[in-house]
């Protein structure tokens, strides 16, 4: 118990002095937004990658070690979770990755047209309370933002086990105007694509035998 404690107390203080020391170093506000995101980024990277709610970071992290010449940008505003990517950032010595570290629906207002390469919400909190739908983070107003910051032709990637928020995306997305599904045949979205590294809400979900459901859409070319 006492050695227990003492671990517990050492992560701590670890993920502290990640807040401390590299979160200032990554993190980026929307106070002098430059005129793209690639600003924010070395000279090699071609493209920005937009994941809205990370988490811990596993799936963020994963794919920013997949594809170093692309840079991400994580939206997540509990501290934990900020320190758990922190932790992997240093560990893994990624240096593609910014954070922001607030509300992302304050960031997608802010950012330029048509900026952004891919944007990624997996699992994010259903809301599931008839009350509480207001808070949910694909709504109309998002998908708007979203439609206006991702380029044409590029692709906008949703995740839920909770089947009536999937119905909720599936509505909004649709109605938004701005984004074509690409799902052609149900394992289209019944089954993870192989380019799509899990999350733990993901494992989670399937532990408890929860079905997950995994949508594209590409967004349309702009008129």
């Amino acid at each position: 118990m006492v050695y227990g404690r003492r671990r517990g107390r050492r992560l701590r203080i670890g993920r502290e002095r990640l807040l401390q020391n590299l979160l200032p170093k990554v993190a980026i506000t929307i106070s002098n937004m430059p005129p793209t995101p690639l600003h924010w980024f070395d000279a090699s990277i071609q493209g920005v990658w937009l994941e809205i709610g990370f988490g811990a970071g596993e799936h963020l992290a994963a794919q920013a070690a997949a594809h170093p010449n692309i840079g991400f940008i994580g939206c997540e505003p509990f501290r934990n979770g900020v320190a758990h990517l922190l932790a992997r950032i240093d560990s893994d010595g990624l240096r593609n990755i910014r954070i922001f570290p607030e509300d992302a629906r304050q960031l997608l207002k802010a950012l330029p047209s048509s900026s952004i390469d891919r944007a990624i919400a997996l699992f994010p909190d259903p809301w599931p309370k008839a009350r509480h739908h207001r808070r949910r983070i694909i709504a109309a107003e998002t998908l708007n933002d979203l439609s206006r910051t991702l380029k044409s032709g590029c692709e906008l990637r949703l995740a839920s086990d909770n089947t009536g928020y999937v119905r909720w995306m599936l509505y909004h997305t649709l109605n938004d105007g701005g984004f074509e599904w690409v799902a052609r045949r149900p394992d289209d979205w019944r089954n993870r694509p192989t380019d799509w590294p899990p999350t733990r809400y993901e494992i989670k979900a399937l532990n408890r035998g929860d079905d997950c459901y995994f949508l594209q859409f590409q967004r349309r070319n702009a008129t």
